[in-house]
């Protein structure tokens, strides 16, 4: 993520001669250097702007370079806002205005009006913030000093989202199945998704994956089974049961890169010409930071694509509700065999075991604990008919209270917020999916500033949700949504 660029521009004017300006320019200079430091991508300063033309040539270099997600922009001195409109009109990348100030505190003893002149962000920042609010114009706004620990972390979150934003637009998923059979919530408009996020969902008949896997060679398998041994534990005597997932994975991994796909969906009820249901395959390939949809679910596995670039490939997956401690408050997330071990709290352990549904073969599996995590979210995205809609909960992940040996699948243990009641109602209410993509590296503020930058009704489940307030604010929001029809 470090290659994505984010520009820093400031704006200020000529009328406060070109002393004035070099300072600016300086410190603009120094600022940036200094905030990319704790930035997961770069920050670079571009240039200060003090004229129509010098915003609009800044915005157009923003556009055309494939490599920035981005702009920062912060008004050192006093800028008029017309000399911004054509400029903004143009820029087709997030936007987060950055309400800092080069000095943290006032010089009481020797301030003047020179001093004044040079250092008025404050006004400045108000004339800038006018101008983008009247333009309708989606912004970030990020206020603090620069060097500040939560200004930073904020901004760093942004950068992020904004990089988030960027990929997703090259996001193309590969479908070996369609959605299974009366269920609803997978179901969604994929020329929607196309259009508003850039994702590009494409389907095959599973028999054209089948070609790939009998191309394989025993060679092939044997160096994924070296891999296998480094990375996971051997806990059973059935060889030839892992080897075929081997034999799945390389297909799957050959047939997804040579046509640039980054998401997979299958299905259990669609496996004509396989033996087994792909477990253990798909289960490594997330942790090579592919995104995965069980049962033609296809949305999760485009965002669960985006958000495992977003945390680095770790502790980011595809994740399933499956059923509740009500005593203790907990939920159980697991799935048939495809968690990922992005979630392994210790080293993994290959098994095998039967599959009751599917039809098909005995399949190989990596099994463990998942990994503890005071704060991660949950996050589903659901069709609603007129609109997506992105559900963010924040949920805590905590250890298995009690071991559980005859659970043959690996999974999450987690605390909804802000209780178990309340964070289970407000995700019902939300019409959130039985599918989430679950991580431990992304914050809510993240993926709520993805949403924005998507453009998509965002819906927050946390500490402050309250069910009287939250239900008001769902129908607010259907009501604002639909009046953009």
């Amino acid at each position: 993520m470090k290659e994505k660029i984010v520009y820093w521009i400031t704006g200020s004017q000529t009328l406060y001669g070109d002393e004035v300006l070099s300072h600016v320019a300086a410190h603009s200079e120094e600022m940036a250097s200094y905030v990319n430091g704790f930035m997961p991508v770069t920050v670079k300063y571009l240039t200060t702007c003090k004229s129509s033309e010098e915003i609009v040539s800044a915005m157009r270099k923003v556009n055309e370079e494939d490599d920035c997600v981005g702009v920062i922009v912060w008004c050192h001195t006093f800028s008029p806002a017309k000399m911004w409109i054509k400029g903004l009109s143009l820029l087709r990348k997030p936007l987060c205005h950055f309400a800092t100030q080069y000095n943290e505190k006032l010089p009481y003893e020797t301030i003047d009006m020179d001093f004044m002149n040079e250092n008025q962000a404050a006004h400045g920042d108000r004339e800038l913030g006018y101008i983008i609010a009247r333009m309708r114009l989606d912004q970030k706004v990020v206020v603090g000093y620069y060097k500040d620990a939560e200004a930073l972390k904020e901004l760093a979150s942004w950068c992020k989202a904004a990089a988030g934003l960027a990929f997703s637009k090259t996001v193309k998923v590969c479908r070996f199945s369609d959605n299974m059979r009366g269920v609803a919530v997978t179901e969604g408009d994929k020329v929607e998704a196309h259009i508003s996020l850039g994702w590009e969902v494409d389907y095959y008949p599973v028999g054209d994956l089948v070609e790939y896997v009998h191309k394989v060679t025993e060679k092939d398998v044997d160096a994924l089974m070296e891999e296998y041994a480094q990375k996971y534990t051997m806990a059973t005597d059935r060889i030839d049961v892992v080897r075929e997932q081997a034999r799945y994975e390389i297909a799957i991994e050959r047939f997804c890169s040579e046509r640039g796909y980054i998401g997979i969906v299958d299905h259990f009820g669609s496996l004509h010409g396989l033996g087994q249901l792909p477990g253990l395959a798909i289960q490594d390939l997330q942790s090579k930071g592919y995104g995965f949809g069980a049962e033609g679910d296809w949305k999760i596995a485009a965002l669960g694509a985006v958000m495992q670039y977003m945390a680095g490939q770790k502790g980011t997956g595809m994740m399933e509700d499956y059923t509740y401690d009500l005593k203790d408050g907990l939920c159980l997330g697991a799935h048939m065999l495809e968690v990922s071990p992005q979630f392994a709290q210790t080293k993994p352990e290959i098994q095998v075991h039967p599959l009751s549904i599917g039809g098909k073969g005995d399949p190989a599996r990596l099994v463990f604990e998942g990994i503890s995590a005071p704060e991660a979210v949950a996050v589903s995205m659901v069709d609603m008919g007129d609109r997506l809609r992105l559900i963010v909960q924040k949920i805590e992940l905590v250890r298995y209270p009690h071991k559980m040996p005859k659970l043959p699948v690996a999974g999450l243990m987690w605390k909804y917020q802000p209780n178990f009641k309340d964070g289970v109602a407000a995700w019902l209410l939300a019409g959130g999916a039985h599918h989430t993509v679950v991580s431990s590296e992304i914050s809510v503020r993240e993926m709520s500033d993805l949403g924005d930058m998507w453009g998509m009704e965002v819906v927050i489940i946390d500490e402050h949700t309250r069910i009287d307030e939250f239900k008001r604010q769902l129908m607010w929001s259907d009501r604002i949504f639909k009046s953009r029809l």
